[in-house]
C-alpha cells in the first residue's frame, strides 16, 4: 500500500530535501508541502494524507503542537508523525500529549524515517532511540506531585483563566496564585502555563 505524505515545514530547502528523499521510495506519495499550521489543517481536510511529517517551529504561527491537536482531531485525521530537531522532554511531551503517533529526529537515517511513516500509517509509534530513552527515564523517575490546590490551579490554566479570574474563583490573591505556578513549574519541569497544561494532560492529572 501507497502512504500518501503531507510534508509541513516552514523551511522550503528542508521540505524539498525530506520530499526528495521520499521519491526514491516507491511505498510513499508526498502529494504536499505546507509551511504553516492554519495551511497544513486545510490542506489534510481537503486531500486526507495518511501520514503528515511535521515540524515543532513553523516561524510565527502556531506551532506543530498546536497544528498535530488541529489535524487530530479531524474526521479522519492522519497520523502525525513529528519529524524536528528537537529532543527536548517538554517538547516530546507536548507532541505526546497532542496526540502525535511518533517522534523522530532530522539527524537520524533516512531508514528511520521510512520505518517511521509506515510505523504512523499501521497507528504504531514510532519513536527516535534518543526520545524513547527520555521518555523511559521520566517514567522511571518519579515526578513530584501535585497538591490538590495545584491540581486545581493547573486545571483553571487549561480552562483558559488569568491568574487574577484564578484567584477571584479560589478566593486567594493573585501573588498567591504565582507562588503556586512557580511550584507547579518546578513540579512538571515547564517554564510556561502551555507547558504545564500540556504535561499535566499527558499525565491525566488533569482533564481538558
Amino acid at each position: 500500500m501507497t502512504v500518501r505524505v503531507l510534508i509541513v515545514d516552514d523551511h522550503p530547502v528542508v521540505r524539498a530535501g525530506i520530499a526528495a528523499l521520499l521519491a526514491g521510495e516507491p511505498d510513499f506519495e508526498v502529494i504536499g508541502e505546507c509551511a504553516g499550521a492554519h495551511e497544513a489543517v486545510l490542506f489534510a481536510e481537503a486531500r486526507k494524507p495518511d501520514v503528515v511529517l511535521m515540524d515543532l517551529q513553523l516561524g510565527d504561527g502556531p506551532d506543530g503542537v498546536n497544528a498535530t491537536e488541529r489535524l487530530t482531531a479531524l474526521p479522519d485525521a492522519p497520523k502525525v508523525l513529528v519529524l524536528t530537531t528537537y529532543d527536548a522532554e517538554l517538547d516530546i511531551t507536548r507532541a505526546v500529549a497532542a496526540g502525535a503517533t511518533g517522534y523522530l529526529l532530522k539527524a537520524g537515517p533516512p531508514e528511520d524515517l521510512f520505518r517511521g511513516i509506515h510505523a504512523a500509517a499501521r497507528g504504531e509509534t514510532a519513536l527516535a532511540p534518543q526520545v524513547a530513552a527520555r521518555l523511559f527515564g521520566h517514567m522511571r523517575a518519579p515526578a513530584p506531585a501535585l497538591s490538590p490546590r495545584e491540581t486545581e490551579i493547573v486545571q483553571l490554566l487549561a480552562e483558559g483563566l488569568t491568574n487574577r479570574q484564578i484567584a477571584a474563583r479560589l478566593f486567594i490573591s493573585e501573588a498567591t496564585v504565582k507562588t503556586h505556578l512557580v511550584h507547579i513549574y518546578d513540579k512538571l519541569g515547564v517554564d510556561s502555563r502551555a507547558g504545564a497544561v500540556a504535561v499535566a494532560t499527558g499525565r491525566r492529572i488533569i482533564r481538558t
